[in-house]
């Protein structure tokens, strides 16, 4: 049920190597966002929920994902475990993000990211990461920043709307995450995921 074809992983791969930031338009949608979820409770009127999860270690010598699966609990809540081992310790640590949205095969969409992981938690001043942090910060070990090692590992972690704080269409979406350590290539970790407003529960 929860398994992403090899042939849309490639696909998610050439489209992240081709897109351009726009951290331009980043700050006016993030602060528009603030602005909408202050404005709206509309926890009851959204569906946000994983559809996909897809780990893939390439340096099986250094980061080993144990497991990484998604669990139905509800109709509308699906809970992600990932408990992976760093076999090194690392201290050197890039991510790079890209959010796809579904349009006749998954086309890229407004956000795309790179940044200094071991800086950010030194100095956490990114919106966007932040927003994507703070989705799932409560739910795992990895909150310090550099050196990691060891266990990192994320528990029981579902969608919450009334953390999101940028508008979203409602649609599917392919979020691909990209592991840097020492600037090579170690793992990826994509998700999709679908976002459904119903106006008319809206209060």
């Amino acid at each position: 049920m929860y398994k992403m074809t090899p042939s849309l992983v490639s696909f998610g791969h050439s489209l992240i190597n081709r897109c351009g930031a726009m951290q331009s338009r980043l700050i006016i949608i993030v602060l528009y966002g603030i602005f909408f979820a202050s404005t709206f409770d509309y926890n009851d009127a959204v569906v946000f929920k994983f559809t996909n999860f897809v780990c893939e270690s390439y340096n099986q010598s250094l980061f080993v994902f144990n497991y990484c699966r998604l669990k139905a609990v509800g109709r509308n809540k699906v809970i992600f475990n990932m408990n992976g081992t760093l076999l090194h310790s690392a201290n050197n640590v890039w991510i790079h993000s890209q959010i796809f949205k579904r349009a006749n095969g998954y086309r890229p969409w407004l956000y795309e990211v790179k940044f200094d992981a071991c800086q950010y938690f030194r100095r956490p001043n990114n919106p966007l990461v932040a927003i994507v942090y703070g989705l799932f910060k409560e739910y795992t070990n990895i909150n310090h920043t550099c050196p990691y090692v060891g266990p990192q590992i994320i528990k029981d972690f579902y969608l919450r709307p009334e953390l999101l704080r940028v508008p979203l269409p409602t649609g599917d979406y392919l979020l691909m995450i990209r592991w840097y350590f020492e600037k090579r290539l170690q793992f990826d970790t994509n998700v999709t995921f679908v976002f459904e407003e119903d106006l008319m529960k809206r209060n």
